[in-house]
């Protein structure tokens, strides 16, 4: 199993969860269940973890940038990333009530009756609340960003790398066992047709918006920088592609960079850029969080009003620095704000974690393709004085 990828063990989860789930006894079903049960308490107690060791250490190597030029980047992801998520909704908006409208009044409705229990619980109590962590961390960030010393800066530094290591060890492994339990347990209590046949219509919807929201980007990109978008666009599909095999931003930054440099992008500004926004630009994640979370809450009869999302919209554009260069790491730094800004459940937050795994690929790949435009928009807006600096400055940082 070592030899897959995340997106194979996931889909291989779903399809052997809906199997069991079909032909195996209660009793068996109650065994995963109590399975699933431990590890979302875990996820519960690790989130404030999350939170504190990615935004604080990722605030804090922002605001040791180049000036005016990290800002112009900084803000021109951020834009993305907020418009990505508000198409999103009104996408949803428009598209939903059609979509879903034989499966709301379903019995997903209330999902957490009709799963089986699990033989026993252990609380893990997180040390923290979700919002006390954003707090801490955006305090210990900012100021780590206006102070010279490097000292805090390193704890957070290694801090994160155990995060990611209790990521990549614990949390990634174990996933598909994990999805693979809730799965059958749905099947089990009867709800999973409903589930399958709106996801499927859902994952289309979403990698058509991640499709446009590529073609407006290189229209903007193309428009500011007088060069025609499709010729731009078409020049960084090796990047696309690339990142569908990776699923890691991170991972893709070698083939973004050549392939950004040969679109016309100024050597150092791509330099700059490029691994900067394989850190801080998903406007496909966004895409595909926003998608997926109003259609659970939408199944389930919770308010999907524009009020109610702008402001997890507005959050999850500062969220997603947070997020790590392995596959299903955005998604693992939203969850602290599905649960305290949307009102998710553990069920409802294991279900994202499947949801968003199952095409993380597509919208890694949205991410790293958009980090062309925003990268040739920064060279266009960026100070003549900024320029010769960003080579020497961005070696200084690591993201």
């Amino acid at each position: 199993m070592k030899q897959f990828g995340i997106l194979p063990k996931i889909i291989a989860a779903i399809f052997l969860g809906i199997m069991i789930g079909l032909i195996a006894p209660a009793w068996l079903v109650r065994i995963f269940a109590t399975f699933n049960g431990l590890f979302s308490s875990f996820l519960e107690f690790i989130i404030p973890f999350i939170i504190i060791g990615f935004i604080a250490s990722g605030i804090g190597m922002m605001g040791r940038g180049a000036g005016k030029m990290l800002g112009i980047t900084t803000g021109l992801a951020y834009a993305s990333t907020i418009l990505a998520g508000i198409f999103a909704f009104l996408a949803a908006k428009t598209m939903y009530p059609s979509l879903l409208q034989n499966q709301v009044a379903k019995s997903f409705t209330s999902p957490e009756e009709a799963l089986l229990s699990p033989y026993f619980t252990i609380e893990m109590p997180a040390v923290m609340g979700v919002m006390t962590a954003l707090l801490v961390a955006f305090t210990i960030g900012l100021g780590m960003a206006s102070i010279k010393g490097d000292a805090l800066l390193n704890v957070m530094e290694e801090f994160k790398e155990i995060v990611v290591k209790v990521i990549n060890v614990i949390i990634i492994p174990l996933l598909p066992l994990h999805i693979f339990g809730i799965f059958a347990n749905m099947t089990q209590g009867g709800q999973i047709a409903s589930i399958m046949s709106v996801f499927a219509k859902v994952f289309v919807m979403i990698i058509a918006l991640h499709l446009i929201m590529l073609a407006f980007q290189y229209t903007m990109a193309g428009s500011v920088t007088k060069n025609n978008p499709y010729q731009m666009l078409k020049g960084m599909l090796p990047a696309y592609f690339t990142a569908l095999g990776t699923q890691s931003s991170a991972s893709t930054i070698p083939v973004t960079l050549k392939f950004t440099k040969k679109m016309g992008v100024n050597k150092k500004v791509a330099d700059f850029t490029v691994p900067l926004l394989a850190t801080i630009h998903l406007s496909g994640s966004t895409i595909t969080l926003v998608s997926c979370a109003m259609a659970v809450m939408m199944l389930q009869g919770i308010d999907t009003g524009f009020m109610q999302m702008l402001p997890f919209i507005l959050m999850l554009g500062v969220t997603m620095i947070a997020a790590p260069g392995v596959p299903g790491g955005a998604v693992m730094a939203a969850l602290g704000l599905l649960e305290s800004m949307l009102g998710f459940s553990d069920n409802m937050l294991s279900l994202m974690i499947a949801l968003y795994l199952a095409q993380d690929s597509f919208g890694t790949a949205c991410n790293v393709t958009g980090d062309g435009a925003i990268s040739a928009l920064a060279g266009r807006f960026a100070p003549k004085e900024d320029s010769s600096k960003l080579q020497i400055e961005r070696e200084e940082q690591v993201i």
